[in-house]
């Protein structure tokens, strides 16, 4: 009986040796996010930019920036109806299973997925005010990258009164969200509320908080000091419910400010910059890596991209020489190169793009610059959904092929 139960002792400790070495869930330990296998995961992947946060220039709009501009223009030119029903379809269309197959078939191991807190509100949003659309949403392209084995973070965009200040969170031109309380206290709420759906999938790497907050047209000296004590607040209301899930937290000014930030505050957090258009030297990451080092916390690259594919391949290998993962933006864009794929304009576009850059200040100049032929534009727009389809994207073999990336068949 003795060496029998000896022997089960024996046993459970190696079973217990071999949990602790393992997790169901991304983790961290020191400077680095460790995989479900125990060993370094460091992220390859592209962003759902445009999605579910439309972006005027992903439209080619110079005029109207944010989806809340993008929808009053396409509401004067077709009406309420159809541009909720452009907005459905679009929700329907321009991501599914077979986007995240491609990107899985590509190589990437991850992707990041932007929204709006409104998908989690009674707001208008996209045609509808539905709070358990973002859900809905999410747990339809959730499903389809575990089934693929494609991780996720999930990035708040748009949060509530604006973290930006510009058409990046869809807000009203400032980050108010720092100088009001209710916004704060809703921000968190939500987060709670995403955390708890979610808190036992095991596809999901983690949440960013607060996308590029806090834009650098502002008086920043006075609205930096309030970044880390909202991020303290949204973590709280997120580990209230969720202890598994990584925390990613980004600088202020666009993502790219580590100075705000003292020593991390929670054990599963990374910290998380931006990086467009720069030179590709070392000197242009070195805050990160510093902070990185100071503080033996993890740190990725959430965004960068949108050049020419010498860039995008040389900045590819100063981040993976220093042990920085990332998510380069976007995945797909309307007739453009810069991006994993692409979609042609279609026919008759120019005159909604037209019509954006016309004087709209009131309802004479409307009237003035309306087109006229209004089905012609409701083609036109039918014709954008219809392109954006994956079976019509068209993958960018350069900009693939920089990222160290597979060109899958179609």
């Amino acid at each position: 009986m003795k060496k029998l139960i000896t022997t089960m002792l024996l046993s459970t400790a190696v079973m217990l040796g071999v949990s602790a070495q393992t997790s169901q869930f991304i983790t961290v330990k020191e400077k680095e996010i460790i995989g479900v296998n125990g060993k370094p995961f460091l992220m390859r992947g592209t962003n759902l930019g445009n999605w579910l946060v439309p972006e005027g220039y992903m439209f080619k709009f110079k005029n109207i920036s944010s989806q809340r501009l993008i929808n009053q223009a396409l509401t004067e030119l077709i009406g309420p109806e159809d541009t909720g029903l452009f907005w459905k379809r679009f929700q329907d269309t321009y991501i599914t299973e077979a986007d995240i197959k491609f990107l899985k078939a590509s190589g990437m191991n991850s992707i990041r997925i932007p929204f709006s807190y409104k998908l989690f509100t009674y707001e208008d949003y996209m045609g509808q005010n539905n709070p358990n659309r973002g859900f809905e949403l999410l747990d339809r392209v959730i499903g389809w990258c575990k089934k693929a084995n494609l991780y996720v973070i999930l990035d708040m965009h748009c949060a509530p009164g604006g973290q930006t200040g510009d058409n990046i969170d869809d807000g009203s031109g400032y980050p108010f969200l720092f100088t009001s309380a209710a916004s704060r206290k809703l921000t968190a709420d939500i987060w709670r509320k995403i955390a708890a759906h979610y808190k036992n999938e095991t596809i999901i790497m983690g949440y960013d908080l607060l996308n590029e907050p806090i834009a650098h047209y502002f008086k920043v000296d006075e609205i930096n000091p309030h970044l880390e004590p909202t991020y303290k607040q949204i973590t709280a209301a997120v580990r209230s419910v969720d202890k598994n899930h990584l925390v990613f937290i980004g600088g202020a000014q666009w993502d790219s400010n580590f100075k705000v930030f003292g020593k991390p505050f929670d054990s599963k957090s990374v910290y998380t910059f931006h990086k467009y258009w720069t030179d590709v030297k070392q000197d242009v990451i070195q805050e990160y890596l510093d902070y990185r080092d100071k503080y033996n916390v993890p740190i990725y690259v959430g965004e960068t991209g949108e050049n020419e594919d010498a860039w995008v391949k040389d900045f590819r290998i100063l981040c993976e020489k220093n042990r920085i993962g990332w998510h380069y933006w976007p995945y797909k864009k309307l007739d453009n190169t810069k991006g994993i794929t692409s979609f042609n304009q279609p026919e008759g576009y120019d005159e909604i793009i037209a019509y954006t850059e016309k004087p709209r200040g009131s309802f004479e100049e409307i009237r003035k610059a309306a087109p006229a032929d209004r089905e012609k534009i409701r083609k036109a727009l039918w014709g954008f959904l219809e392109n954006s389809k994956f079976v019509n994207c068209l993958p960018n073999k350069g900009y693939i092929e920089a990222l160290r990336l597979n060109l899958p068949p179609k």
